[in-house]
């Protein structure tokens, strides 16, 4: 079994329990201003409008916070940016992307220093490691903090599946108390709660099996779309976790369309030009990134377009909740 020297002593003891992670998490994107720049105020007015939209929580820096496009720098203040606007009403989860174990440790123990309440963590990437490598990378960072860690299992993207057999070695950590799941498979979350009960909180990592996914126990969902609606997001959310099966399909038939965009290459810029056309930010995006043009760009206005002319009304759904 791969081991690490542990390096940090706590008598902090986190499980899944002490976190109060559940509910709809969206994925924040980093705004930037014409020239490149972070656009700080513009995140401010966004994060204001999540939270007053009823969202359960956020993930800051995650793929659609562009983490590899910022430098070490900007990623500090941005987490400390999104700290201080968030204020403790939501947990802030920051995302960690680094390409070392090395530089991983340094991110997360800045991070923690900044007052984030958790780390959703990814395998080093640019290199693809052996499962004896990323159970190492996970160890080591996990070792580093006494920060709650989310393990972000992504292997369409990043190549790795952390698999049952390496997740049993992981929860010997006490501090990695959650996955996002990403496998597109939903038989995975079965498959986790048959092997570890309730050891891990466990996330729907993809919008288009969000509902899937929740029927079958997530107790939570890291979304991308949950950015353009998030009122519809935490509705649906809702309506699956408290049995209202046909009223929750009514939504998620409609969101559908939409959700399929988070599950492309281009998901950051699909989903940055769908807020921007709903008035809730910038589709300014960093290089190696480039903005939507032609048929992509004209697809996602037709997409959004249908979507804000057939826009459910959430009021008989709340009416439904509130009984």
């Amino acid at each position: 079994m791969p081991t690490t020297t542990n390096t940090t002593t706590s008598s902090t003891q986190r499980s899944p329990s002490s976190v109060n992670w559940a509910g709809v998490f969206p994925a924040i994107s980093t705004q930037f201003h014409a020239d490149g720049s972070i656009n700080f105020a513009e995140n401010q007015r966004m994060l204001e409008q999540l939270i007053a939209d009823g969202i359960d929580g956020i993930i800051a820096l995650g793929t659609i916070g562009e983490n590899a496009s910022l430098s070490a720098a900007e990623k500090r203040e941005f987490l400390q940016h999104t700290v201080r606007t968030v204020a403790g009403r939501i947990p802030v989860i920051a995302g960690c992307t680094e390409h070392s174990a090395t530089d991983a440790v340094t991110y997360v123990q800045d991070a923690q220093q900044i007052g984030v309440d958790g780390i959703m963590l990814l395998p080093a990437v640019v290199y693809r490691g052996t499962d004896r490598e990323v159970l190492v990378h996970y160890q080591t960072v996990a070792r580093a903090t006494t920060l709650p860690i989310m393990i972000y299992n992504n292997p369409v993207s990043y190549g790795v599946d952390i698999n049952l057999q390496m997740t049993a070695v992981l929860a010997e950590e006490p501090n990695i108390v959650a996955i996002k799941e990403s496998t597109t498979d939903t038989r995975r979350i079965t498959e986790l709660q048959s092997r570890f009960g309730d050891r891990f909180v466990i996330f729907c990592g993809v919008d288009d099996i969000a509902l899937e996914s929740v029927l079958l126990g997530a107790t939570g969902w890291i979304s991308g779309l949950t950015n353009v609606f998030p009122r519809e997001s935490v509705t649906l959310f809702a309506l699956a976790r408290a049995g209202y099966l046909t009223e929750a399909r009514e939504i998620y038939r409609w969101f559908m369309p939409l959700l399929r965009l988070d599950t492309i290459p281009t998901l950051v810029q699909c989903i940055k030009f769908a807020e921007q056309l709903v008035g809730r930010g910038s589709e300014q995006v960093r290089l190696p990134r480039l903005t939507l043009i032609g048929d992509e760009r004209a697809y996602v206005e037709k997409v959004l377009a249908e979507a804000l002319a057939s826009r459910p009304d959430l009021s008989h759904y709340q009416r439904l909740l509130q009984q």
